[in-house]
């Protein structure tokens, strides 16, 4: 038996992967090299003139106090940000996969926080804080805790992470409950009848199971909080109050198309792209060996 493929015309393998070698390059590597060959010059905010600065945009990038602090901000929300949405969803996924009536109906209302969209998601959280009508800030002002996203940045940047953990919820609650599912319950029931209990089962059976799924949704939650939590900031502070909620992604905008400044601009998503396939290739490197396949 011949497991490995056979094609009977030379090119049917390259036709077959030439879609995806074409979006690949439209879509990642040319925007990329453009990114990275704009990033060492210095462009008028028209684009009509510009100059060869070397790493000049680099440098300044690096003595800016201002980017500095983006920086710092954008590591703590990534963090707090995984966290916050991975703990909640596989305690939801451990819930969700006991046997109980209606489980379909409780499974169903917590996948919906995946239709919708960061920038939605984020008007959500910021109406229902809002100082003057939001009931959870009436109800916060009721317990003595006066809320204001507004003015106070450590508010600001609580919102962001909450409406930016509850919209990945939904995603890795799915990915958890698979996981869950695929797990042979023979593993539980023979721990169970020796003796173990709910807390040593999940330790010592069923998260060493569920690593390679977690071990998936921390890359993946990782690069959600540094690229795809724009929308979730834009709706909601706008990387205010003073900066407090700036993380990168959103000053890359902020500096190329609001403040047009089209070579820091681009040196900035030069510098968030590394440092994301550097988060990545750590991750496999060092995390990875812990994975239980």
């Amino acid at each position: 038996m011949q497991k490995s493929a056979l094609f009977r015309h030379k090119w049917l393998p390259y036709g077959l992967l030439l879609p995806q070698l074409a979006v690949t390059l439209v879509f990642f590597i040319w925007p990329a090299a453009q990114a990275l060959y704009q990033s060492l010059l210095i462009e008028d905010p028209f684009g009509l003139s510009r100059e060869f600065a070397g790493l000049t945009n680099f440098v300044l990038l690096f003595t800016d106090p201002l980017y500095l602090s983006s920086f710092k901000v954008t590591i703590a929300f990534s963090l707090v940000t995984t966290i916050a949405a991975m703990g909640p969803a596989l305690l939801l996924a451990v819930m969700a996969d006991r046997v109980i009536k209606g489980s379909g109906a409780y499974r169903m209302i917590l996948v919906w926080p995946y239709a919708v969209a960061p920038a939605v998601a984020g008007v959500l959280w910021f109406f229902m804080f809002n100082p003057t009508v939001g009931v959870l800030a009436y109800l916060l002002e009721q317990l003595g805790y006066d809320w204001n996203h507004y003015l106070d940045g450590t508010d600001a940047f609580i919102l962001i992470v909450i409406a930016a953990a509850w919209k990945q919820l939904a995603y890795n609650f799915l990915f958890f409950l698979a996981g869950l599912q695929s797990i042979p319950r023979s593993l539980i029931e023979a721990a169970a009848i020796d003796g173990a209990g709910p807390s040593r089962r999940f330790w010592t059976i069923v998260f060493p199971l569920l690593s390679p799924t977690a071990f998936f949704l921390l890359v993946v939650n990782v690069v959600y909080a540094f690229f795809d939590t724009f929308g979730v900031v834009h709706a909601t502070t706008e990387g205010g109050p003073a900066n407090a909620t700036s993380i990168l992604v959103y000053k890359v905008f902020k500096d190329g198309f609001v403040g047009l400044d089209l070579g820091s601009s681009a040196a900035q998503s030069v510098v968030l792209m590394v440092l994301v396939i550097g988060l990545t290739a750590f991750q496999f490197k060092y995390i990875e060996r812990k994975v239980q396949y």
